[in-house]
């Protein structure tokens, strides 16, 4: 049986700072999404969402990490996929997100070393400016990559929030015991390695 091998935490990832996060605050439009918009003759019909960034966040929740979608644009795909992902604080149509956030983790006793915010543009500076771990996605404004800890190689939209979650979840030792649901046990038989 091939031996698992465990995926190596980026070396300019901050891991100290991830230890005590346990909560991700992600934006959406640039984030989530890749920040198209598509619209129809009806006006915004639709959005795109990265399949892996969501199983992701299923996987992370597993482990008890917690999440909060603010978004600065209302939108029904925004709730639609928060409910898919059992996302309960999600805020659309918030661009002044500091007191959102700031209410949202006094309801939840947080403080700022707990909280980890992946960002992209100009409305996301004031929670990457407090946060406890402050991340941006590739593409994100020159403004916002400066004020990050850490600029994932991946675009908004494209994998980022998985690869974020990722190097969170393996700096916090974490990653291991959800790559162990994924394993078949020791004797079963497996396809031969490639």
């Amino acid at each position: 049986m091939p031996e698992y091998v465990a995926p190596d935490l980026d070396p300019v990832f901050p891991a100290a700072l991830a230890l005590p996060v346990k909560m991700l605050v992600l934006d959406v439009d640039g984030v989530l999404t890749d920040g198209g918009l598509y619209y129809g003759d009806q006006g915004l019909a639709m959005k795109r969402f990265d399949v892996q960034d969501g199983l992701g966040i299923k996987l992370a929740q597993q482990v008890g990490l917690e999440f909060s979608l603010i978004s600065g644009m209302e939108s029904a795909a925004l709730r639609q996929r928060a409910r898919d992902l059992g996302i309960s604080e999600c805020h659309a149509g918030s661009i002044d997100k500091l007191p959102v956030l700031q209410d949202i983790m006094r309801r939840k006793g947080l403080g700022w070393p707990a909280v980890a915010c992946l960002g992209d543009d100009l409305p996301d500076l004031p929670l990457l400016r407090m946060a406890g771990l402050a991340l941006a996605v590739q593409n994100a404004q020159p403004e916002v990559r400066q004020a990050a800890h850490y600029v994932s190689p991946f675009f908004g939209g494209r994998g980022a929030v998985r690869q974020v979650l990722r190097q969170i979840l393996l700096a916090q030792g974490r990653l291991e015991e959800l790559l162990v649901r994924f394993t078949p046990p020791a004797g079963q038989e497996t396809m031969p390695a490639r």
